[in-house]
């Protein structure tokens, strides 16, 4: 489900999935890195390159399918620590109801 967050001083509207992560499932840390979230692009590539190396290459995929859980909560919930809310009450709703 996609909603839309506004940030008031900037004018900026982002628009923004709940649930799985399947952009992170399939292009991994790529992902934060086109969304400019440059935060979670140096965590997750960090991670992911030492599993990889570590596990010669198979960390790196069980990375990245447990990053795709939890990327776009993590994702909404700092657009909202960032001065971002709620364009609409359905956004408003779908924040409350996915605990953010």
């Amino acid at each position: 489900m996609k909603i839309n967050l506004q940030n008031e001083s900037t004018m900026k509207t982002k628009q923004a999935k709940i649930g799985y992560s399947w952009t992170f499932f399939f292009f991994g840390w790529f992902t934060p890195l086109l969304r400019g979230d440059w935060k979670w692009f140096l965590i997750t590539f960090i991670v992911t390159l030492i599993l990889a190396y570590t596990t010669m290459g198979f960390g790196a995929g069980v990375a990245q399918i447990v990053f795709a859980y939890f990327y776009n909560k993590l994702y909404i919930k700092d657009l909202l620590e960032n001065g971002y809310t709620p364009a609409d009450e359905f956004t408003d709703k779908a924040i409350k109801g996915a605990g953010l």
